[in-house]
């Protein structure tokens, strides 16, 4: 059965997260992806680690799945010449590189636009290809800082504290993926291709959505709230006889519900905590409420009663805890894929689900250059130019 992109080429010159993530996410979708790298690899992600698993790296297993792989001399006239090819059968373009770094390439918008007018040209930078901070270099831990992200994340005695995954490039290869698929559907009605710019800061900053809204909206500088919430009371962590659980009532219906399951239906009906709004000017006096009340049974009593009465609220999962979870398994979060040098690779499921086209993993993240004679082949060269690339440094 086909992906619902089976059909669609993409020629991926993105490396480490964003840009890879984006075209995996295509990749399982069914499209074709080729990789394209410097000869010898040029992701640093192949050699990020430890963890390794037969000396591949698993930070470079989790987001290139579903591609072919081709090492390209981008300096060379020969490799530029295969590049070019290639753009001519590509429907997408993506890269990484800084805006001077790909106009000296050669590989600018306004320079492939003239081999294929329908081609939708994804570029991913730190600040994007306009502005003042346009020529310097962009790294999730610097974007989590820049765009305000880290200055409500942890608490007041934590001090600023970033995300636990580099959640600036994962939300700006998502934000690539909605953006190609868009203009490929304009194309449909327009014919021709377009460029987009993308940029991790710019991706950071919409996603800070209700908090930024507050902010401009009152004017009041957000603080650090931890694991509580800016808006809605109780929403947060509550430490119960064995272990912390998370409530998450997002509602005075919900409110009220959590207090018959906590035998004090009196505080639904107080008027400092009946509605959302007074809960928040009362929050420290409510938190110490509920505070002493959870701590009178277990995390998984308290989750049973809860989930029963339909009040959101959940365990705090570590990795091991959290693949043991029979939902994993029943979402098929957890999938296993063979690979030449590590063999048989757990990886992350697609979260992506469709009625009939599913995505699927039809390929192993692959070695630099694993598919220099299929491709180049492909593309009409012989396997005496395939040799004489080789021994030339093009590939």
């Amino acid at each position: 059965m086909s992906g619902p992109l089976q059909g669609i080429k993409v020629l991926d010159l993105s490396r480490v997260l964003a840009g890879p993530y984006c075209t995996m996410t295509l990749g399982d979708l069914g499209a074709e992806i080729i990789k394209v790298e410097l000869p010898g690899g040029s992701d640093d992600t192949r050699y990020w680690g430890p963890p390794f698993q037969n000396d591949v790296s698993a930070y470079y297993l989790c987001t290139n799945r579903n591609k072919r792989a081709i090492t390209v001399n981008l300096k060379t006239k020969q490799g530029k010449d295969i590049i070019k090819k290639l753009v001519k059968q590509s429907d997408v373009f993506i890269h990484n590189f800084k805006h001077e770094t790909i106009e000296r390439l050669g590989l600018s918008y306004e320079k492939v636009k003239d081999w294929n007018e329908r081609l939708i040209y994804c570029s991913i930078t730190g600040f994007g290809n306009t502005g003042p901070y346009n020529k310097l270099a962009g790294y999730d831990f610097v974007i989590q800082a820049m765009s305000g992200l880290m200055s409500i994340t942890g608490t007041e005695k934590s001090g600023p504290v970033k995300v636990g995954v580099a959640i600036s490039d994962v939300l700006t290869g998502m934000n690539a993926a909605i953006s190609i698929l868009a203009a490929l559907n304009e194309r449909h009605v327009s014919g021709i291709g377009q460029s987009i710019d993308l940029s991790l800061f710019d991706s950071q900053v919409a996603a800070l959505v209700n908090v930024a809204s507050n902010y401009l909206i009152s004017g009041s500088i957000p603080g650090r709230l931890g694991n509580e919430h800016p808006n809605i009371v109780p929403y947060q962590t509550f430490e119960a006889k064995d272990r912390d659980i998370v409530i998450a009532v997002g509602n005075d219906h919900q409110f009220k519900r959590l207090c018959t399951v906590l035998n004090e239906e009196t505080l639904a009906e107080d008027e400092f905590f009946r509605t959302n709004e007074k809960r928040l000017e009362n929050r420290k006096s409510l938190v110490a409420i509920l505070s002493v009340l959870f701590k009178q049974k277990t995390a998984a009593e308290w989750q049973a009663l809860l989930n029963e009465s339909g009040i959101p609220c959940g365990p705090i999962n570590d990795m091991k805890s959290l693949f043991e979870d029979e939902q994993i398994e029943a979402r098929d979060m957890l999938v296993e894929v063979e690979h030449p040098e590590a063999g048989i690779v757990p990886l992350v499921g697609s979260p992506l689900k469709f009625s009939r086209t599913p995505t699927t993993i039809r390929r192993h993240p692959p070695k630099a250059g694993e598919h220099n004679d299929e491709v180049l082949r492909e593309l009409g060269f012989s396997k005496a130019d395939i040799v004489r690339f080789s021994q030339d440094g093009v590939i």
